[in-house]
């Protein structure tokens, strides 16, 4: 039925609608994809075929749009800043919902096309001021990172990846073992356009991945260190200003105190100031070219959903800094 949520006192509460995210148009035909300009996407990886563990973080994209249905579409409002960010994001319907890869059960390197070539057809895409969108993709299990930033071949230019984990997952590839959660990272450090890959939070027991990635070159910051070098602030500033970043969020990089809904937490993870610190950071320091998050699992979470609630919060907190920024308002002067 149709609701008019414009209406003068009119209020559509979280139970209410077709759940996309924050309410944006979901784009379903490639004359929409085509013909509409939006300058951040949203992208549904419902893939957890890279779990040798506990699956169920498929329904994480679904999870993740029904709790976005919390938030009004007037902007995110900051107590502590008696300040309201994304108003022209959300006001101006700068958001577009782009639906979910298609996954085909048991396929696995057929669902890393799809996804590969899924992310190179929105950042192929320019407005009509000439600008590319920014695209945040909802997974899924880690494994998806690797086929989103093969994608990135697309961006056209070379990028810095920082990893948000409990877990390095630089397991080695091998013959027949190369396709699990455990191994994104081991991928994203081949690919010629990464310049870096910084893993902060790291703390598993792993340690052999931890080694692996430092001896090639990589930056693997534990929690001891996370605390030592300043916290957010010191871990921004390891990070060349200005430089393009794509970032990767495991939510298991929280402690699991906060995060019910999630296969595989560990212990002495970042509180949730700490990693929403750790996003806004980054995003004043640098240029933000895609952020994945992933690892949710609903089908662990509290009847509440507070882990998908968490996740939400965090990636609309990070990108109302990111908005904020001068180099995003440069799309809007052109």
């Amino acid at each position: 039925m149709y609701t008019d949520d414009t209406a003068e006192g009119s209020s559509l509460y979280p139970f209410v609608g077709i759940p996309t995210f924050l309410r944006s148009k979901e784009l379903r035909t490639k004359e929409e994809f085509d013909n509409t300009d939006f300058d951040i996407g949203i992208l549904g990886i419902p893939y957890d075929e890279g779990m040798p563990y506990i699956t169920g973080v498929r329904h994480a994209p679904r999870a993740l749009r029904e709790q976005s249905l919390r938030f009004k579409n007037k902007g995110i409002y900051n107590t502590d800043e008696d300040k309201i960010y994304l108003v022209k994001e959300m006001t101006e319907h700068r958001f577009a919902d782009l639906g979910d890869v298609t996954i085909t059960p048991a396929s696995v390197p057929e669902n890393w096309d799809h996804i590969s070539d899924a992310v190179r057809k929105v950042l192929n895409k320019r407005d009509s001021r000439g600008s590319r969108p920014m695209l945040v993709c909802l997974g899924g299990d880690h494994s998806c990172t690797a086929p989103i930033v093969r994608g990135y071949d697309a961006l056209g230019e070379s990028f810095h990846v920082v990893h948000f984990d409990s877990h390095p997952d630089y397991s080695a590839i091998s013959e027949g073992f190369q396709y699990t959660n455990g191994h994104p990272f081991r991928w994203v450090h081949s690919f010629p356009y990464v310049k870096s890959l910084t893993q902060a939070g790291i703390r598993s027991f792993r340690e052999f991945e931890a080694r692996d990635s430092r001896a090639d070159g990589n930056r693997v910051i534990g929690m001891k260190e996370y605390h030592q070098m300043g916290g957010a602030d010191a871990l921004a500033a390891s990070l060349p200003e200005g430089e393009p970043v794509y970032i990767s969020f495991d939510i298991d990089a929280l402690d699991p105190s906060l995060i019910p809904g999630c296969t595989s937490a560990e212990p002495n993870g970042f509180t949730y100031p700490e990693m929403r610190d750790n996003l806004q950071a980054i995003a004043r320091r640098c240029r933000i070219v895609g952020l994945d998050l992933v690892c949710v699992n609903p089908l662990l979470d509290t009847p509440n959903q507070i882990t998908s609630y968490t996740a939400v919060q965090l990636i609309l907190e990070f990108l109302g800094t990111m908005c904020e920024q001068e180099y995003w308002k440069e799309r809007y002067k052109k």
